[in-house]
């Protein structure tokens, strides 16, 4: 039995250094191996690298070509539709000229009457364009959507009521595009 047990622990032994061995060949030609694979996974990377920054600036330039594409477009859209707005105004200023046509010797209702009729549809356009105009008369002071020009002192109106309208102001949505300019009792 001491004898089997002797073999055994010398077959181990054996076992034990041929791994090493192999171990320390394994690892002798991994390292040389590693030089060469180093050497090509360097070559590798590199392009890699160079290829990454090929992309890189080409994805660059196709932003930069899209900002300028979008720019363009926008502002062509803009001219259209400043282009579709004038269109509108062009009859209006039609109506004025005639209005205004009216012989020199002519009334003065004719031309007030023309003048009118010019306003309505001036304000028709507006309208038609989303614009409304700011109501003033008789309402509260509001610093949101008027201004507050001057300031009288009148005890029968009341604190902070509109007293005059000098000047319309217009909204278009919930945006001011001009404050009412307006008289503001104290």
């Amino acid at each position: 039995m001491p004898e089997e047990n002797l073999e055994k622990f010398v077959d181990r032994e054996e076992i034990n250094e041929e791994r090493e061995e192999e171990a320390l060949t394994c690892e002798e030609e991994s390292a040389a191996g590693e030089e060469s694979c180093n050497e090509s996974d360097g070559d590798t990377q590199e392009s890699e690298i160079e290829d990454l920054k090929n992309q890189l600036a080409a994805a660059r330039a196709d932003l930069y070509n899209y900002r300028q594409r979008v720019e363009r477009e926008r502002a062509k859209s803009r001219k259209l539709i400043a282009e579709d707005k004038m269109a509108e105004f062009l009859p209006v200023l039609d109506n004025l000229d005639r209005a205004l046509s009216v012989p020199e010797d002519g009334a003065a209702k004719d031309v007030l009457i023309g003048v009118r009729m010019v306003q309505r549809q001036f304000l028709s356009v507006l309208e038609n364009s989303e614009v409304t105009v700011i109501p003033t008369d008789g309402c509260p002071f509001d610093p949101l959507l008027h201004d507050a020009v001057l300031h009288v002192e009148d005890e029968s109106l009341g604190e902070e009521v509109i007293v005059e309208e000098l000047q319309k102001g217009f909204m278009m949505g919930d945006k001011v595009i001009r404050f009412s300019s307006v008289k503001v009792a104290n």
